[in-house]
């Protein structure tokens, strides 16, 4: 039996998370917490204002050490800013978790440029 979509937010928003934050839907989207959807919400005000362009949630980073790939790296937010020319890959947390520390320092190794940890 299919779930209606309307039941499946519900169920996300029911869900506990392993961190203990809630789900949140902003645009249809649903976020991993509050602070994940505010953010998205002033990455828009600065794609509207001209500050940045190309702006792109859940990006997907596949890490490879010589040939072996170890492990894929999902990121909140990828986006260009305009003054800089630099690409930028942001993270939401609350804190820095021991699995991210070590696949930030892998991104690093890996694409030569850091995760902006934005914290909540």
């Amino acid at each position: 039996m299919r779930m209606s979509a309307a039941d499946f937010r519900k169920r996300l928003t029911k869900t506990p998370s392993k961190f203990g934050n809630e789900r949140f839907e902003l645009d249809g989207i649903v976020f991993a917490s509050k602070a994940e959807a505010k953010r998205y919400a002033e990455l828009k005000l600065l794609q509207a204002a001209g500050e940045i362009v190309d702006l792109e949630l859940q990006p997907k980073f596949k890490m490879t050490v010589n040939g072996v790939e170890v492990c894929t790296y999902v990121g909140d937010f990828r986006y260009w800013h305009v003054h800089s020319k630099t690409c930028v890959t942001e993270d939401v947390k609350g804190f820095a978790t021991k699995d991210f520390k070590l696949k930030a320092k892998l991104f690093r190794a890996v694409f030569g440029h850091d995760i902006v940890l934005v914290k909540s």
